[in-house]
């Protein structure tokens, strides 16, 4: 009967702390997601353009240091697979972008950072693509980094070579790179799952030894308050 009571007693208890332990590692892994969300990766821009579809030129140019604070501009030069110089292509700035090239005019549109002065993400988007848009862009970032006592002032560039063909060609990096991506996704998930289950037997096994070590001393200590009351009974 005691040791009932004291399963009965002990019981919210475990389970309590059991659903504490899971939940957990559940917290940390979206603590984690929130934040990875706001990470700046550079990935280099595809090279391959259709003719009559849209084309993004991507130029992602991230700070080494996220917490410094900075403004930044971007400037695309571009120079056809006919031509010896660059042309001006489109400027960035203040959050306003205007198509300075009259061959891009209508054709042309920001597809970087938003809403900020502080870019990473100086991509462009172009629209309609003709074969005569084949040739050399280069995306050049100017930015300025505020630290407490001074400014520090860097212009990162990226050059990109685009291709404008017919139709889409697949290499066969790119289907592996695709493939090897959805094995480390599954991959992932599997022992994600594997680490969970793990997790959930060692915490459950831990807890049901900690439920018998309260029952025995919840037992002692009924046994030894009852020693006592008999105790006194005698001395009566």
């Amino acid at each position: 009967m005691p040791l009932r009571a004291a399963t009965s007693l002990l019981s919210p208890v475990r389970m309590s702390t059991v659903q504490e332990l899971l939940l957990l590692p559940l917290a940390l892994l979206a603590l984690q997601v929130c934040l990875c969300h706001g990470a700046c990766v550079e990935v280099d821009s595809d090279t391959e353009a259709v003719a009559h579809e849209g084309f993004k030129l991507g130029c992602i140019s991230c700070k080494m240091r996220g917490e410094v604070k900075a403004n930044a501009s971007v400037n695309w030069y571009f120079k056809a697979s006919d031509e010896d110089e660059f042309s001006h292509l489109y400027s960035y700035k203040n959050k306003v972008g205007e198509v300075i090239d009259t061959r891009f005019y209508g054709r042309l549109d920001w597809n970087g950072s938003k809403n900020t002065e502080d870019l990473q993400d100086g991509s462009i988007y172009i629209l309609n693509v003709t074969y005569n848009d084949t040739g050399t862009y280069k995306c050049i970032f100017n930015r300025i980094l505020m630290y407490t006592d001074y400014e520090f002032q860097t212009s990162p560039n990226k050059t990109i070579v685009i291709n404008v063909v017919p139709k889409m060609t697949r290499g066969m990096a790119s289907i592996l790179s695709e493939v090897m991506m959805y094995v480390s996704v599954i991959g992932l998930q599997f022992w994600l799952v594997v680490e969970m289950i793990y997790c959930y037997r060692k915490i459950s096994a831990a807890g049901e030894e900690a439920l018998r070590e309260s029952a025995a001393e919840y037992l002692a200590i009924a046994s030894e308050s009852k020693d006592n009351c008999a105790g006194v009974q005698v001395a009566e």
